[in-house]
């Protein structure tokens, strides 16, 4: 057993309006961290080569993927497929977001 210190807890960015993730676990089949949104943040991240399932543990604004847009808020869980383009949109308060990645990100598995 292992405690994941830290996940789910927001973090500032560096730049302002940018985003902030710090990943807490990683283990060859998964990897989990928190990606923080500050308020008027853009999230510009790319489509990832691993399947994803985000939970919002606080904050809130939308979630996009294709032609989909969807309120996010604290308890909001998505899955993402490996490729799929998406992304955080209109932040309205912090986001701090769990996101557990199978295999673990940038594996390239």
């Amino acid at each position: 057993m292992q405690v994941i210190e830290g996940a789910g807890q927001f973090t500032d960015p560096e730049e302002p309006r940018g985003t902030h993730w710090v990943e807490q676990l990683r283990v060859p089949d998964l990897s989990v961290g928190t990606y923080s949104i500050p308020a008027g943040g853009t999230d510009e991240q790319e489509p990832h080569t691993e399947d994803e399932i985000y939970v919002v543990i606080s904050g809130h604004g939308m979630f996009e993927s294709g032609q989909q847009r969807v309120p996010v808020g604290p308890g909001t869980v998505i899955y993402v497929a490996a490729g799929e383009v998406h992304r955080f949109t209109d932040v309205t308060a912090d986001l701090a977001v769990v996101g557990l990645f199978a295999p673990a990100e940038g594996s390239g598995r």
